[in-house]
């Protein structure tokens, strides 16, 4: 859950569900327990866990109490199986001459001092520990999730492309052709899948303190919008919150067995986006987009980052291609020609279908019922979307590797 490498020691007793829910719960502890109002999590550099004994490496604020830290943790992680916490502690070096308060750092200017007054000021800070910096995690570096075969995102460089839609018709696509498929709604400020899928109404169980997906129409589901209580109850988070809630969501849920877990993405190319490319192993991404001047803009934004970190990108799907009256059945493309195919041949990729504007796409939505599932004149589109995934996903796999410990 956190950006440190996490060890575990397994004794013989301790089988794999057994240490996933205690990582996971002290994963959880660390989280919620603050220093002053700041998450311990953040202060983390190193946890070790042997059985029942658990190591932390922590950078703990100047003014803490590390005795205090440690009794409250251990009253907190004993229920949990956790007998004994060790900490190696380190704080900040007080300033020469100020007690146990620490220099206010100066902002950075160009001219302000001359060189007297610089080299003062440095030296007043030079005892004081060195800022830790860490590379952050790669896609190299994550190993498959132990359930789940392939992860996929699908994601836009902007909103109202239509991105959300097609992810679930994609996953039901993916469903029908016999394989298990799961469906993650990263959307934290804006969830529509449970509206889609006909289950805005459930709210996910709990079990051994990990969510149980909820069953839409035979798919493992969750959503932040499940767990909210209204429809109209907004998600005023900033980015780290939402990236802890999209890392609870994935980390924190019994998933099934999976061939697919299909990851609706937020549009634009901000801190979820970059978390899930740090943290989540994922397969490949599908680039939603329409034929549009501006919109392709976006989407091509979306093919870099992904091409940045490192994330093999599936394909390319042009939704809102073409529309056909319904009165006078003339065909018009209401957002131009060709943005598809050109964004695909840009970067290499495969143009996996185009989609047309039609009010039944988005009325089985809105009644959650998507295309898919109700066998409409639209299902075939979605349908050859997926068989395109299938045929070329597999040189795309991560290694599973059948140990890993969240």
């Amino acid at each position: 859950m956190f950006n440190f490498m996490k060890k575990t020691s397994t004794k013989k007793s301790e089988t794999p569900e057994q240490r996933a829910e205690r990582d996971s719960a002290v994963d959880k502890v660390l989280l919620g327990y603050e220093v002053g109002t700041v998450s311990i999590a953040t202060m983390v550099t190193g946890l070790e866990r042997d059985g029942d004994q658990l190591t932390l490496d922590l950078r703990l604020p100047v003014n803490s109490n590390p005795e205090i830290i440690q009794q409250e943790l251990g009253q907190l992680l004993h229920p949990h199986g956790i007998k004994a916490i060790h900490m190696n502690v380190r704080l900040p070096a007080p300033a020469k001459g100020t007690g146990s308060s620490l220099p206010k750092a100066m902002p950075k200017t160009t001219n302000a001092m001359d060189s007297q007054s610089q080299s003062s000021v440095n030296n007043k800070t030079t005892d004081a520990e060195p800022p830790i910096t860490k590379a952050a995690p790669t896609q190299a570096s994550l190993t498959a999730h132990p359930r789940i075969r392939h992860i996929i995102v699908v994601a836009s460089g902007k909103g109202g492309v239509g991105k959300s839609t097609t992810t679930v018709n994609i996953a039901l696509a993916l469903q029908k052709l016999g394989n298990r498929v799961g469906v993650l709604d990263a959307d934290i400020y804006g969830p529509s899948m449970p509206t889609m899928l006909g289950v805005d109404n459930v709210r996910p169980e709990l079990e051994n303190e990990q969510f149980v997906p909820i069953n839409a129409h035979g798919m493992a589901m969750l959503s932040i919008g499940s767990l909210l209580d209204g429809d109209n109850t907004p998600v005023a988070w900033r980015g780290p919150k939402a990236t802890g809630a999209l890392m609870q969501l994935y980390n924190q849920t019994n998933w099934p067995q999976l061939d697919y877990l299909v990851i609706d993405m937020p549009p634009g190319t901000g801190d979820i986006q970059l978390t899930l490319a740090q943290r989540i192993p994922v397969t490949g991404a599908v680039i939603v987009t329409t034929p549009q001047h501006i919109a392709l803009l976006d989407a091509q934004k979306g093919v870099e980052m992904f091409n940045k970190t490192n994330i093999p990108v599936l394909g390319v799907v042009e939704n809102m291609a073409l529309h056909t009256c319904s009165n006078c059945n003339h065909t018009e493309a209401i957002f131009g020609t060709g943005g598809g195919e050109k964004i695909a041949e840009q970067y290499q990729v495969p143009l996996l279908g185009q989609l047309p504007l039609a009010s039944g796409i988005r009325a089985q939505v809105d009644k959650g019922e998507p295309s898919v599932l109700a066998d409409d004149e639209f299902a075939p589109y979605y349908m050859s979307i997926a068989k395109n995934i299938e045929a070329n996903i597999n040189k795309f796999a991560k290694p599973i590797d059948d140990k890993r410990i969240f």
